[in-house]
């Protein structure tokens, strides 16, 4: 678990994070290797959940030395199958990290949404459903083992 005080926010005890894939873990389908030890970092505290339709069908390959769970959700309706899942795993224990349309719902509802603009761009509407935006998901990522710069952004 990850606990931080935000003062004049709210106080965060993190126990899964819930990442999109493609687009945010992904470049067409391809894993961004330099999240791998960020990645590994985080699973010592958390449980990692990988949410995604698969559009390229290379995530489970691609994850495999990734210590995370891996759920595929069927193409349709993707908005609330994100958010139907981190509510079945406790929302106000989930951070969430991701760029689409099909995101928002699962970042507006998360404890802590961070949306990530990469190289496949973001939604307008997932960036304005998120806690905060990242530039990368490196950024995003590092924000979770650096609470501070968290804090920093967000309180009040």
């Amino acid at each position: 678990m990850i606990r931080i005080d935000i003062p004049g926010y709210k106080t965060l005890n993190l126990q899964h994070l819930v990442l999109d894939y493609n687009g945010t873990l992904a470049c067409d389908g391809q894993l961004i290797s330099e999240l791998i030890p960020l990645l590994h970092q985080l699973a010592a505290n958390l449980t990692l959940h990988v949410i995604t339709a698969d559009t390229h069908g290379s995530a489970a390959q691609q994850l495999a030395a990734v210590s995370a769970r891996l759920e595929v959700l069927d193409p349709h309706n993707q908005d609330t199958g994100k958010q139907r899942f981190i509510h079945q795993l406790g929302h106000d224990n989930c951070a969430a990290i991701g760029n689409g349309y099909n995101d928002h719902l699962m970042l507006r509802d998360a404890a802590l949404g961070l949306a990530v603009i990469g190289p496949e761009a973001a939604a307008t509407i997932a960036l304005s459903a998120a806690d905060t935006v990242c530039l990368s998901c490196y950024e995003a990522l590092e924000l979770l083992l650096r609470p501070a710069r968290l804090i920093a952004t967000l309180r009040r």
